[in-house]
């Protein structure tokens, strides 16, 4: 099959997602997170990115990005994910492949659309039933934006998160936005609305066919 034509543009906002090679896992206990979240703050140190919102799940990680340069995504990818497969072969004493192929990226609007990306990425341990609260999960945004220091410096995005964002990330996110989400990331379609998506489209020559349609509805945030 050939690969998905990828275009990362500065000033932009991406839903990035990589597993492990054939869904393997990857973290096996607190020490596997933690010295991924060293690398991952040595990989911020090296190529400066962004970062608005994260979850490291067992077999794969989700991270939403604005890239200050075209390479910076490319060149932070390959830097973390080649040290951390080398040691996690050394640690666990395997051989072959740890992460599966390229990493897949979304261009997301930055508008209604981004939060409803934020908000899929941090409900991410709920959603696999890992926690009862989202941000109980230690090893994603959700969680880190209770921390007075966080493991990571996470950004304020540029539409601000609804008050009581905690309380609106823990509520159902409907079918129609979760499966739109994925749609957008394993065929690597931008996320927007439809004049949104088709200019993007035209810009940086990527096909829409089959990509999602619809605007995702404003958020409310419930209290219960």
């Amino acid at each position: 099959m050939p690969r998905v034509h990828r275009v990362i543009a500065p000033g932009h906002y991406y839903h990035f997602y990589n597993r492990g090679h054939n869904r393997m896992q990857l973290f096996h206990g607190r020490r596997d997170y933690i010295a991924f979240l060293w690398l991952l703050a040595e990989a911020m140190d090296l190529v400066p990115v962004p970062l608005f919102a994260a979850c490291l799940m067992p077999n794969h990680v989700h991270f939403v990005f604005s890239p200050l340069e075209a390479d910076d995504l490319a060149r932070w990818a390959h830097w973390l994910f080649t040290t951390h497969a080398g040691r996690y072969r050394h640690q666990h004493q395997t051989s072959g492949s740890v992460w599966g192929g390229r990493f897949k990226t979304s261009l997301v609007q930055d508008d209604r659309h981004l939060l409803t990306v934020l908000r899929y990425v941090e409900r991410n341990a709920l959603r696999a039933r890992l926690v009862e609260r989202a941000e109980r999960w230690e090893w994603g945004s959700a969680s880190w934006r209770t921390w007075e220091t966080s493991p990571l410096f996470v950004a304020s995005p540029p539409i601000a998160l609804p008050d009581r964002w905690l309380e609106f990330v823990n509520a159902p996110q409907t079918a129609e936005e979760v499966a739109a989400i994925r749609r957008s990331l394993e065929c690597q379609l931008p996320f927007g609305d439809d004049e949104w998506r088709d200019a993007k489209a035209r810009e940086f020559g990527i096909r829409l066919s089959g990509a999602p349609r619809g605007r995702p509805r404003r958020p409310i945030v419930t209290t219960k």
